[in-house]
């Protein structure tokens, strides 16, 4: 497993879709190491759009008798081949059993060649290592969604418009497309249209229609009174949850 590790250091953080590699029979240890909590980029998720790097944190949190001395680049693997590996982590004592080793990984789509396959649950496999030569090593530590971009976008109109009238609300979800390096329509995807009115902090679900062949969206509603209109979008494993922002509308 180690060998893998350092292979992967070797060629860089990519998400290989061409290069199997043999997956781990099982899980491994010595001792009483155990590891007690896994966390992705702060809530499990990271999204990934069509031209600027992000950089995914991941955190693994161990515990032994003796105290972490260190732990190994955790490596992230998902659909499709994909996998990256991590910077060294450094470890920081929460008591003297003990402590969090946190580490990051920069996935760059312009030059990491995604594949929209690899949209989907990924898995952090971990090794860590005690004081006393204890270890731990888990396959699948944890997991976390690995997404493409979304954008969502609404209109109302027209504005102003008189009480009794029909506004048309229109929009578009779409989502990072990472082997054109652009966006596309997300299709057949359930939207809800929220309407939220003026001098209320809170949307409330109108109706829920679907994205058609393009992503595009669009409903009537009859206006009543001042306030804003906006899509959400709940998400999927491979494209995260959004909402538009609101489109005031002036109702005379």
């Amino acid at each position: 497993m180690r060998i893998r590790a350092t292979v992967a250091a070797v060629t860089g953080a990519l998400a290989l879709s061409a290069l199997a590699v043999p997956a781990a029979q099982a899980d491994g240890g010595a001792g009483d190491t155990t590891i007690t909590k896994v966390v992705v980029d702060g809530d499990n998720a990271a999204s990934v759009g069509t031209s600027v790097a992000k950089t995914i944190k991941v955190s693994v949190t161990a515990k032994d008798d003796s105290g972490i001395a260190g732990a190994d680049e955790f490596t992230l693997q998902g659909p499709d081949f994909g996998l990256f590996t991590t910077s060294r982590p450094t470890c920081t004592a929460v008591s003297s059993t003990t402590s969090t080793c946190t580490a990051s990984v920069l996935v760059d789509p312009k030059v990491d060649f995604l594949s929209n396959a690899n949209a989907g649950t990924w898995y952090v496999e971990a090794w860590v290592d005690a004081k006393d030569d204890d270890f731990v090593w888990k396959e699948k530590a944890g997991s976390f969604k690995f997404q493409r971009a979304s954008q969502l976008t609404v209109n109302a109109s027209p504005e102003p418009v008189k009480k009794g009238k029909t506004i048309t609300v229109t929009g578009k979800l779409a989502r990072a497309n990472w082997e054109t390096l652009k966006y596309a329509g997300y299709t057949n995807q359930s939207v809800k249209l929220q309407f939220r009115k003026k001098g209320s902090d809170t949307y409330t679900t109108l109706k829920t229609i679907k994205s058609n062949s393009t992503g595009e969206l669009k409903t009537t509603v009859t206006a009543s009174t001042d306030g804003y209109f906006r899509y959400s979008f709940a998400g999927t494993t491979t494209t995260p949850a959004i909402n538009a922002a609101g489109d005031f509308v002036d109702v005379q």
